[in-house]
């Protein structure tokens, strides 16, 4: 096979991972959309370059060299956009400018001072400085990403680098006329290059891909465990942790305790104001009670206008404190309805395990009727669970 039937059978293969995404295209939610589009972008960019390689020999050879590199160099540009979009990074225009320069310098290089070696040499860098960028993009993003595809794509990012240097390397050792072109059969890594031309939109393309499907799969599970409305973990989270919680007291004999709570008079204020105020009502709680329980404990919402803190290495006097210091913290807030004041207190029942606890409910329980006693006592406090 000739190096020119090797390109446009990256070309098509290069179309039909195309037309693979654009199906997956129409099941991605709206907010990765744009990312997809520019991934579809570059992927057509990198097939027309390979087209060109393969059946632009009726052009000019600096029109072709130029047109073909120009594609490839573009559709570099719009893979590393994709990633921006994708981890909401603001567009950079650098991409574009090392494109340009790098096509004008390739066009100079192959019509004004032909110069094989140069251009090798100048559509190389463009490359890995276009490889490179996205490289470290997607570096950057590996505390919030820890995603195998975001590995998968650093680690093809990073041989077509090695390929695109040890290319020059090779070629410095080989006697090239000045107007060749990558497009012939004289040399045999003409033959190789359009393989690895195809390892971004090919096997890339199925990285990228699976980086989407990661991404909708995280969004899945935090949508599962999270309500929806104060951004908080939900009943479901609240049990998985409480007993895992439980478990490890059990284990290691450290403290655990359960704070119920429950916004005073929260009828009133829905039947008074309406329930988008109640809604801001929950939504404001919710970021008082995380902003005054400790660094690591977990603040659930677990229906209506109930909360639940969890508390590891605690004994029940010092969750009581804990719970009055929380309470108090949101009698303290304030909270207004068009410039008039709307005061929001709470009750709460707090319980710590204790030897005769089966499981995390039976803590859970003894915490909640805590908070009735609460409720019957006046509200706007703090009861602990009786023996």
């Amino acid at each position: 096979m000739d190096a020119k039937s090797v390109f446009a059978t990256v070309a098509l293969m290069v179309l039909a991972n195309g037309a693979v995404l654009a199906n997956v295209y129409r099941g991605l939610p709206w907010t990765l959309r744009p990312a997809a589009i520019r991934w579809q972008a570059g992927t057509a960019l990198v097939a027309l370059g390979s087209g060109f390689f393969a059946f632009g020999s009726g052009m000019p050879m600096p029109v072709m060299v130029t047109l073909a590199n120009g594609t490839l160099l573009f559709g570099l540009g719009s893979y590393h956009r994709a990633f921006e979009r994708f981890y909401g990074r603001r567009s950079s225009p650098v991409d574009i400018v090392i494109a340009t320069a790098a096509v004008a310098g390739t066009f100079w290089l192959s019509a004004i001072e032909p110069c094989f070696i140069c251009r090798i040499g100048l559509t190389s860098a463009a490359w890995s400085l276009l490889l490179l960028r996205s490289m470290w993009l997607l570096h950057e993003m590996r505390t919030e990403d820890e995603s195998r595809s975001r590995r998968m794509l650093i680690v093809i990012y990073g041989l077509v680098v090695v390929y695109v240097i040890g290319r020059v390397a090779v070629y410095l050792h080989l006697d090239v006329p000045r107007e060749a072109t990558i497009a012939t059969n004289d040399y045999g890594i003409n033959l190789v290059s359009p393989m690895f031309v195809a390892l971004l939109p090919v096997i890339g393309t199925t990285a990228f891909v699976l980086l989407c499907a990661e991404r909708v799969k995280r969004q899945l599970e935090i949508a599962a465990a999270t309500d929806y409305l104060t951004g908080l973990p939900n009943r479901r989270t609240l049990v998985e942790d409480g007993n895992m919680a439980f478990r490890r007291t059990r284990a290691t004999g450290a403290g655990l305790a359960v704070g119920v709570i429950d916004i005073d008079h929260f009828k009133r204020i829905n039947d008074t104001h309406g329930h988008g105020v109640g809604d801001e009502v929950l939504a404001f709680t919710a970021d008082c009670l995380k902003q005054a329980a400790r660094k690591g404990d977990l603040v659930a919402r677990t229906g209506g206008e109930e909360f639940v803190v969890l508390m590891d290495d605690l004994d029940l006097p010092a969750a009581v404190a804990a719970l009055e210091r929380i309470r108090v913290a949101v009698a303290d807030s304030r909270f207004s309805i068009d410039g008039a004041p709307v005061p929001i207190t709470i009750s709460a029942g707090v319980a710590s395990c204790e030897p005769r606890d089966r499981d995390f409910d039976d803590v859970f329980r003894r915490a909640d009727r805590a908070l009735y006693l609460a409720k019957l006592a006046g509200r706007d406090r703090v009861k602990q669970a009786v023996a």
